[in-house]
């Protein structure tokens, strides 16, 4: 499968790692491009052999997944201008709308989702809601206290939910499916509840939200 990731930040390098780990090849873009490539420098150092390159905006067009690793809006603005060449492509969102300055709200309007706009930027796109409820650092191994990370996975599209599901499961973490993109409401909505308990639990934003057997 080749994965494209839109974005070259530290959630792009983990989940850039965990798609090699599963034997994805992996291609890197962004808007600096000596950002991009000193990613995929680091990515391939750390595992040697797999397939990842640093790539430029028109990678798109034969990605079978194209991650948009950014944060709101930012997201849905790369989709509304690729919006021709995500056609038809599976979209994967991991983004959070959060009101930054404050932790106290999402910039999104009532009733609506940072997924749901960008599936509304680009509408040929099959835009799947995944790793919003995952930190960076613990991406860069999959699981926390031996245990695999827990990936939330909502699309409307049977189909891209299960290419982005095995994609989840070969880097070594457990999907698990929501239902429809509108989930992404409420996945959003607990993600901002999760980043804004991390300082006042001691966790410095390196836990990861576990469903127990």
């Amino acid at each position: 499968m080749i994965v494209t990731i839109v974005g070259a930040g530290n959630m792009a390098r983990g989940i850039g790692t965990r798609a090699m780990a599963g034997g994805q090849s992996v291609r890197l873009h962004d808007h600096k491009k000596a950002k991009a490539e000193d990613l995929a420098t680091a990515l391939s150092q750390a595992t040697p052999g797999a397939e990842v390159t640093a790539v430029d905006a028109d990678a798109a067009a034969d990605s079978d997944v194209v991650v948009l690793a950014l944060p709101y809006p930012a997201g849905r603005d790369v989709a509304a201008a690729w919006r021709g060449a995500l056609a038809g492509k599976i979209v994967v969102d991991i983004s959070n709308p959060v009101d930054f300055s404050t932790f106290d709200s999402l910039v999104v309007p009532p009733g609506t989702s940072a997924a749901e706009q960008i599936a509304a930027a680009a509408p040929e796109s099959r835009v799947v809601k995944a790793f919003n409820t995952t930190f960076a650092g613990p991406l860069a191994t999959g699981q926390v206290a031996g245990r695999p990370l827990d990936v939330f996975v909502a699309a409307d599209d049977d189909t891209a939910k299960q290419a982005v599901s095995g994609l989840v499961s070969s880097g070594g973490m457990r999907p698990l499916d929501v239902g429809p993109l509108r989930r992404a409401r409420e996945l959003e909505a607990f993600q901002l509840l999760h980043m804004a308990s991390q300082e006042r639990l001691g966790l410095n934003w390196s836990s990861a939200i576990a469903i127990l057997p």
